[in-house]
């Protein structure tokens, strides 16, 4: 699947994901869980990589190997270097009034492996979850 990167565009990415994920026999919960991590992913993407520029493009893959369902999002925005991450403080969070910052977080929490890849100009996160 090819979009745009427009916060428009993430029903249609949920739906494609979570199609996929019934049709490799994942029971609703797991649904659910990868629809999320896929949207959260997305999402960085739309804000942090490509700056709300939604003249841009996000690629979705999906595939099964053996009992697992890979998803893979691949863009071509700002890189994300996870070494550079660390998980915000409650506290900072509520003292700022922020509700944003434990989208990585969560996408880790979710699924069962999360891979960061920067090569030239494309940026890709592998997410795998177990059936």
């Amino acid at each position: 699947m090819r979009i745009s990167a427009s916060t428009s565009e993430l029903e249609r990415i949920r739906a494609f994901v979570a199609d996929h994920a019934r049709r490799f026999g994942f029971n609703e919960e797991d649904v659910q869980d990868i629809r999320l991590a896929v949207d959260e992913a997305c999402t960085n993407i739309i804000k942090h990589a490509y700056q709300w520029r939604d003249d841009k493009e996000i690629q979705i893959r999906i595939g099964m190997r053996d009992s697992e369902m890979l998803v893979s999002i691949i863009d071509e925005g700002v890189p994300f270097n996870p070494k550079n991450y660390s998980i915000p403080s409650t506290q900072d969070q509520l003292d700022q009034k922020k509700r944003s910052g434990y989208g990585i977080l969560l996408i880790r929490k979710l699924m069962d492996k999360v891979e960061y890849r920067n090569k030239k100009s494309r940026n890709e996160i592998r997410m795998i979850k177990k059936r």
